[in-house]
């Protein structure tokens, strides 16, 4: 594959941050430099020879600088074929040719970030540079465009290396990566245009997420996968190897969940493909792990743990006994985390926020559905009392505490909840029936009395089995969103037993 020499290069960037060392490299193979404003500026202040776009063009730039380098001099000399009659048009019109384009855009999302200032924000939209982009990735057979920081050594080592020569395939590496950045850089406009657009507005589905690790398998090991973010915004991995897919789903199930009682009092989760089998609330962390522990010690193998404090030693030293997956803390205490990474294979997180995105998506059929997140979570004021027997203060925070729990297991859910504690939970059944059956098995065979305890319904119950199967367990109150058009039936059951029953208004289905 013949080598093609760079002879030329514009360069327009609103970073100066690592640009040295490439126009150094630049002026040291004799390549043309042609430069505008503060980059050119910059370039000048090195002691390095380069010329005016504005030269160039023979204009000024204008309009408060939103136009400098559109002009045809500028983009002929990019888009020029050299090997058609194009460079013959060039001479005509004594355009020089581009060979190298480097660019860093104004920076738009960091704007919308830290400002509300809508004007502001517009200004930092390119125009310009988004052009320059996309004119010498076009032409990528003839010149090479660097769009990013983040290619600035890529680019480097290639002057070094190859002489200030190129080969198509190089080209065409950087022409990808520049339609990777001009292309989430349009999305993340458009977003941004998108938040205040009028309701009747259709919809677009738009994202675009530049980080990208490519993991060791699927959900199966004949699966490939790849996860799209960027973990290090909400976590520093202390120990362990990386996520897998399934730690993936997992982790995010369980932030979701502590989400919920990240102001509690200590509280401790562990959770087993994506549904919690034990979760508790206690003056310690070392307490709330045991009761969390307790409520299904089998399924509790091999799961991912979390929790809203600070791992102390006592703490660690009661996980040190488990098997899991990924431990994930607010923070740990220096000897609790030397214990816990005496096994090198555990994945230890420190979550820097419990973030739930606002809006959810997943594939399915060909196409895409998105939802707002269900971040509902229900207070005192949402407990709706619909028969003659209400719920004790007890009851009553013990209700919300299963809500809580309920809304994070696939459906049909079942949580069972006493003293800030699940005793057992039922879900993922064709049947509420069935889960509330399972639930309470799996009380019963951890040795747990739920005489007293309340039950939480994630949704309506269609038909009055589940209250009556409850009641006669010994459960005192029970929790549910009402809808159904036989609600009356189960209001009636409880009236005629003496078992409170409050409903929220809020379904929190969960497939």
């Amino acid at each position: 594959m013949p080598l093609v020499k760079i002879k030329s290069a514009l360069i327009s960037v609103f970073s100066k941050e690592g640009l040295e060392p490439i126009v150094r490299e630049f002026e040291r193979l004799g390549i043309i430099m042609y430069s505008t404003g503060g980059t050119q500026k910059f370039i000048e202040a090195l002691g390095i020879s380069v010329n005016s776009v504005e030269d160039m063009t023979g204009y000024p730039a204008i309009l408060d600088g939103r136009v400098k380098t559109l002009h045809p001099t500028v983009f002929g000399g990019l888009l020029a074929r050299r090997e058609t009659g194009h460079l013959a048009e060039l001479e005509r019109y004594d355009i020089p040719e581009i060979d190298c384009v480097v660019v860093d855009l104004y920076p738009f999302e960091d704007t919308v970030a830290t400002s509300n200032n809508h004007q502001e924000i517009i200004e930092k939209i390119d125009i310009g540079g988004i052009s320059l982009i996309r004119a010498a990735a076009k032409n990528y057979h003839d010149v090479v465009v660097v769009a990013s920081q983040s290619d600035y050594i890529t680019l480097l080592n290639l002057l070094r290396e190859q002489n200030g020569f190129t080969r198509n395939d190089d080209r065409k590496y950087f022409a990808r990566r520049a339609f990777s950045v001009s292309s989430h850089y349009d999305t993340a406009i458009f977003n941004y245009m998108m938040r205040d657009a009028p309701e009747d507005t259709k919809p677009v589905f738009k994202q675009s997420l530049e980080h990208s690790e490519v993991l060791r398998y699927g959900e199966n090991p004949h699966q490939k996968a790849v996860f799209f973010g960027n973990l290090d915004d909400l976590f520093v991995t202390l120990n362990g190897k990386t996520l897998s897919y399934n730690n993936l789903v997992d982790v995010d199930a369980a932030v979701q969940l502590m989400r919920e009682f990240r102001h509690a009092d200590p509280t401790f989760a562990i959770l087993k493909h994506t549904n919690a089998c034990g979760i508790a609330t206690r003056p310690t962390l070392k307490e709330a792990w045991d009761a969390a522990l307790a409520a299904d010690p089998i399924s509790a193998f091999g799961g991912i743990l979390i929790c809203n404090s600070t791992i102390d030693l006592a703490t660690a030293e009661g996980i040190n006994n488990l098997f899991y997956e990924v431990l994930i803390a607010p923070d740990f205490q220096a000897d609790a985390l030397q214990l816990l990474k005496s096994k090198k294979t555990r994945i230890l997180l420190k979550i820097k926020d419990f973030h739930v995105n606002s809006v959810a998506f997943k594939s399915l059929l060909n196409g895409v559905i998105q939802q707002d997140a269900d971040l509902v979570t229900e207070e005192l004021s949402d407990l709706n009392i619909v028969t003659e027997t209400h719920p004790t203060d007890t009851e009553s925070a013990d209700l919300l505490y299963a809500i809580k729990c309920v809304k994070h297991l696939k459906s049909n859910g079942i949580a069972i909840v006493k003293g800030g504690q699940l005793l057992a939970m039922g879900c993922g059944q064709t049947s509420r029936v069935d889960s509330l059956q399972s639930a309470l098995a799996k009380a019963a065979h951890f040795g747990f009395d739920v005489q007293g305890a309340v039950m939480a319904s994630e949704a309506f119950f269609p038909f009055p089995d589940c209250v009556e199967i409850a009641h006669k367990a010994g459960i005192s109150a029970v929790a549910q969103p009402g809808g159904s058009v036989k609600d009356q039936l189960s209001i009636d059951f409880c009236n005629q037993h003496n078992v409170a029953m409050v409903m929220t208004g809020t379904r929190h289905f969960k497939h």
